[in-house]
């Protein structure tokens, strides 16, 4: 399922949200222009490695990317729900979040994965976060779906409840899966930092949020 929009009104203009995306597009740029051996060396020093951590890379790590679909399906994910979250609570606020979002599940990543040579990077783990915050504030926004039944292709809208939930499912589930395996990201995607990711935002967004009502702006 990928999510196509929110039914929610926006007050403001995310101009973080417009911001972290430019960082992150700049970012990928960057990274693309280099030749594939100083790549390969530039993801080793900025990307998560486990067996060889350094605290700087728990942000920076966020800000790579490993391909085009691997950049454009993050920021689609993160366009769709961080532009509400961060109408919630502020552009300051909301890229204090991000940024913790981001840290927290790098730390379950690197936990998880502990001794593991192989980099982790992505904006994932933050937006994972974001999607945690939007289910705990909007669970009965309903979200445009892009839904693939068999070979059909169709669109729903689902309360975001049930469509956040199915993804944090798949995350868990294929996490538990390839636990134990030597990088604990197997198939190269590192589902504990989805976890945690989702978690961190789920638990701490009364933080960043207290005084807010659940679904105020709901538009179905």
């Amino acid at each position: 399922m990928i999510p196509l929009r929110a039914l929610l009104y926006r007050n403001t203009t995310p101009v973080m949200t417009l911001l972290i995306i430019a960082v992150n597009v700049l970012c990928f740029f960057f990274e693309i222009s280099l030749p594939p051996e100083a790549r390969e060396l530039f993801i080793e020093h900025w990307g998560l490695v486990p067996d060889q951590l350094h605290l700087s890379t728990l942000v920076t790590s966020m800000f790579l990317h490993g391909g085009w679909l691997h950049l454009i399906g993050n920021m689609w994910f993160f366009w769709v729900f961080g532009s509400h979250i961060e109408d919630a609570i502020g552009s300051p606020k909301f890229l204090v979040f991000y940024l913790l979002s981001g840290i927290a599940s790098a730390v379950v990543q690197f936990v998880t994965s502990f001794g593991s040579p192989i980099p982790t990077i992505g904006a994932s783990g933050a937006i994972a976060g974001i999607m945690g915050a939007f289910l705990m504030l909007y669970p009965r926004v309903r979200v445009v779906t892009l839904v693939f039944i068999i070979v059909f292709i169709t669109t729903l809208e689902l309360p975001a409840a049930l469509m956040l939930l199915y993804w944090f499912a798949i995350q868990l589930v294929s996490g538990l899966s390839s636990f134990g395996a030597i990088a604990s990201n197997a198939g190269g995607v590192a589902w504990f930092a989805h976890v945690g990711g989702f978690l961190f935002g789920l638990l701490l967004i009364r933080l960043f949020a207290p005084n807010r009502t659940r679904y105020s702006q709901w538009v179905r």
